[in-house]
């Protein structure tokens, strides 16, 4: 089996989780492949451990058996670009701090690889959708796990955004946003902005205003084979469309088209995980704060 490990920087107090990742690798005797990007911050931390150096160009499918995470939810959107249609597994070990995504503590490291590597996982297959425009905004990488998201600059007036629900007239939307985001991304932005939690495979997407100027505007869920479409009007200069943690400024108004993308991301789930095992978790449901 070859594993493929990717990750941003991180903080010096991760570096021993790190160095236990590579370590319980090397007693299973995989295959350790490490992406370029962090192979240089390795390199100057002095991990130990003998690696292959993963090149950008190197295509992963059919080289690739398990893609494993080092960070946060932030680090798992960075690797949805890096995998994109080959379907290749991931996991992720959570340095960050909710980790919905990145779900595999810190304290299981050892046990999250041996159920790895010994394939004592099911996949959970998740939806991604894309956007298109005209002008190609993110070219290849069009694409968002979490959410696609328009947002007025931080000193800019609020922007105006036309929505059309396959080709009809949905509504007009005034306010500091818009976000329209996957069931995986309903515990991210979207959560925080007062849209519901969306069970995975539910087939849904949502659509959730970001400060509304129209207070009786409330997010909407919409079937995930539908095809929204955006006008966007501002009086200021420019305003901003995210696509997971990618970020583009538009200069001008433009339409956009959004609907879900022609693949998935398969996500380890480990034999002893489950989504509400992850919900009570991270959002401390059943906690009952009196009694602390």
């Amino acid at each position: 089996m070859n594993i493929a490990v990717y990750g941003r920087q991180f903080n010096d107090s991760a570096l021993p989780f790190a160095q236990q990742v590579f370590d319980s690798l090397a007693q299973h005797q995989v295959g350790i492949f490490v992406h370029c990007r962090l192979h240089e911050f390795l390199t100057a931390k002095t991990i130990n451990t003998n690696y292959q150096l993963l090149d950008e160009n190197v295509p992963l499918k059919g080289h690739i058996d398990v893609l494993i995470t080092l960070g946060g939810d932030g680090t798992m959107l960075d690797i949805v670009t890096l995998i994109r249609d080959t379907g290749i597994p991931v996991i992720g070990i959570n340095f960050g701090r909710l980790g919905f995504l990145a779900s595999v503590n810190k304290s299981d490291i050892a046990a999250a690889i041996n159920a790895v590597v010994n394939r004592q996982f099911t996949l959970e297959a998740r939806e991604l959708i894309r956007i298109d425009s005209a002008s190609s905004v993110f070219g290849a990488d069009n694409f968002a796990l979490n959410d696609i998201t328009f947002h007025k600059r931080d000193d800019a007036a609020m922007i105006t955004m036309h929505a059309y629900l396959n080709d009809e007239f949905l509504n007009s939307y005034w306010g500091d946003g818009i976000i329209i985001s996957t069931s995986t991304g309903s515990t991210a932005y979207s959560l925080s902005c007062g849209g519901p939690i969306i069970f995975p495979k539910s087939n849904a997407l949502v659509v959730t205003p970001v400060s509304p100027h129209n207070l009786n505007v409330r997010p909407i869920v919409l079937p995930d084979n539908s095809k929204l479409s955006f006008e966007v009007e501002t009086r200021s200069a420019n305003y901003l469309i995210s696509c997971d943690s990618r970020t583009a400024v538009i200069e001008n108004n433009m339409k956009f088209d959004i609907c879900k993308a022609d693949f998935q991301l398969n996500l380890i789930r480990l034999n002893n995980e489950s989504y509400l095992n992850t919900l009570r978790n991270k959002l401390l449901w059943g906690l009952d704060a009196r009694n602390y």
